[in-house]
């Protein structure tokens, strides 16, 4: 059973940067391809970003391409998003998953057996 803990939300003006953290416990992190989703209220939840076992493969969503960055540190059993140019669209809760998929990349939630608690981001205009 894997454990993440997601931390560094916040809030912040539009323009701003952040940088999510997700510490996973319980399993061999090396093993999970990790990602990060986000849930704004009424709506479903979205794909932000994922990346793979040794962090050679990364994939981000169209919504964040290019002002969003995912990595991880595996010495450190954390993944993180950070997160720059930050608009008020960009206001959600923020979530880390952990999947044991064979695969490079995995960018729905149900490929996702482990999550986090969330984290909330909320950008002023």
């Amino acid at each position: 059973q894997v454990q993440l803990v997601e931390s560094g939300g916040g809030l912040v003006q539009a323009g701003d940067s952040l940088r999510l953290s997700c510490v996973a416990s319980g399993g061999t992190f090396s093993h999970y391809v990790m990602g990060w989703f986000r849930q704004a209220p009424g709506k479903e939840r979205e794909f932000v970003s994922t990346i793979s076992w040794g962090g050679g493969y990364t994939y981000i969503g169209d919504s964040v391409k290019g002002r969003f960055t995912i990595s991880r540190d595996n010495a450190k059993n954390t993944v993180y998003l950070q997160m720059n140019s930050l608009k008020p669209e960009d206001t959600a809760v923020y979530y880390c998953a952990a999947s044991p998929i064979d695969t490079r990349v995995v960018v729905t939630a149900r490929g996702y057996n482990y999550w986090g608690q969330g984290t909330q981001v909320t950008v002023s205009s």
